[in-house]
């Protein structure tokens, strides 16, 4: 048989890059979350040790870096990427992350993807694929930002967040929430490209973050009691994980958590607390095992069914009864002590843990989101006794999910903030009052915003 008509043999993807690409594919086809999909599939494809940090560093780095990519990728291919079919886009995405921001060499990373494009297409488009790789990788990234980025002189905002990877609204946002100290949000911007550690919790009453730390070879952290900052390794893997003893929690969330049970109330604890917003439960599980030691139960609200059995598997053992109800019409009697509300939000604080979220994310979430706050915000307010304690927490630094919700609430409802900056000790550099900001970039934590009110008397 002649030759003439076969197609060329092909080399697939080795199995690192095979399982970052097809994480890629997930999160374009599927809106899946690479930080869910990752280790799933490297789990199930048993790649470990190096091939599996290569995965991770080529799955992660591309979703986090997709809108610089894109803008290399079209400059370099001479059309907008909405005109590249999807599967190819993402193995451009693939290639291009290699060639510009690792020191995989660049005929490595060339070749790699044009062999794969050849496999899920043909000759002619994995020729694309060679070409426009080749082109990208005849100058180096900052040759590239420098070209297509705003201009600094005119739009700083937009310059930084170009050459840091993210949209140039999420940008503003974080320029508005740093207010006076603006200047900050290069290294902000930076930090959310850095791959975060681990943190863990040690549960009060069970285990102290000494022990913690010495069983799993980590560190004791620097503001939370229970914190351990873990190394290298599989936390899920770890036996206090698996028995209950600790949890993977931020330590910016376990300080939020633990401001709410060292507010000062009017009048005795009786120990009714709620949490209005409780999935996962990593804060219902801090909070439940404070509260245990003095006779404190944890009611725990989280109307999706999935979060709701990750609550109950996460306070296993710890007195919580969760409810599978609405947190702005709970049904639940009032006069609760002690209510936390970790409100869902657009997470941009944690965007680091997220690397897909920043794209994902539009400015058009936030009003909804907004008024879903106010209105949980309100809910705990109504259900919280005179003298107790409300504690509105995000995971965002958005000004429009932070002060502006607090500030709302102070208008409408008979409440009084309280200095949430003391609450926080002994983490410093927080804000000026009487809220408080953690961020990643001064605090290694995520970018947690927390405000302390109490309910006055006259309701």
């Amino acid at each position: 048989m002649s030759g003439a008509g076969r197609r060329p043999r092909r080399t697939p993807l080795d199995p690192a890059r095979r399982a970052a690409f097809d994480v890629l594919r997930a999160v374009s086809t599927r809106d899946a979350y690479a930080n869910l999909a990752l280790p799933a599939i490297l789990r199930e494809r048993g790649i470990s040790g190096r091939d599996a940090a290569f995965a991770t560093e080529l799955a992660y780095g591309t979703c986090r870096t997709r809108g610089l990519l894109d803008a290399v990728i079209a400059a370099a291919a001479g059309r907008p990427v909405d005109r590249i079919d999807p599967v190819l886009l993402d193995l451009l995405r693939l290639g291009a992350y290699q060639v510009l921001r690792t020191r995989v060499e660049d005929h490595a990373a060339v070749s790699t993807t044009v062999e794969q494009a050849g496999i899920e297409f043909d000759s002619a488009r994995a020729g694309f694929v060679n070409g426009v790789l080749r082109t990208i990788a005849r100058r180096d990234e900052a040759s590239w930002v420098a070209e297509l980025a705003p201009p600094a002189a005119t739009d700083p905002v937009g310059h930084l967040a170009f050459t840091h990877a993210h949209p140039r609204w999420i940008g503003q946002a974080f320029a508005d929430a740093l207010g006076a100290r603006a200047g900050e949000l290069e290294a902000l911007l930076a930090s959310d490209d850095a791959r975060p550690e681990v943190h863990l919790v040690a549960r009060p009453g069970r285990l102290s973050a000494g022990e913690l730390a010495e069983t799993t070879g980590g560190t004791v952290g620097r503001y939370s009691p229970y914190a351990v900052y873990l190394g290298d390794g599989d936390p899920g893997a770890l036996p206090a994980v698996r028995d209950g003893s600790a949890l993977v929690q931020d330590e910016g969330s376990q300080l939020i958590a633990r401001a709410l049970t060292l507010a000062t109330l009017d009048g005795d604890d009786t120990g009714r607390w709620l949490d209005l917003c409780a999935g996962p439960g990593g804060k219902t599980a801090l909070l439940a095992a404070l509260g245990e030691p003095v006779g404190a139960f944890v009611d725990a609200v989280e109307p999706a069914a999935a979060r709701a059995d990750l609550v109950e598997q996460n306070t296993a053992g710890l007195p919580v009864t969760v409810h599978r109800v609405d947190g702005r019409e709970p049904g639940l009697p009032p006069g609760y002590d002690r209510v936390l509300v970790d409100a869902p939000c657009t997470g941009l604080g944690a965007l680091r843990r997220r690397p897909e979220a920043r794209w994902r994310r539009q400015p058009g979430d936030v009003p909804a989101l907004a008024k879903l706050q106010r209105e949980l915000l309100a809910s705990a307010i109504r259900l919280t006794r005179p003298g107790g304690v409300v504690l509105y927490a995000t995971c965002s630094p958005h000004l429009a999910e932070t002060a502006g919700v607090v500030a709302d609430a102070l208008r409408r409802y008979p409440v009084t903030a309280l200095d949430t900056t003391a609450l926080l000790a002994p983490a410093t550099d927080i804000g000026d009052g009487p809220s408080a900001q953690l961020w990643p970039h001064r605090h290694g934590t995520d970018a947690m915003f927390a405000a302390a009110l109490r309910v006055d008397g006259d309701r």
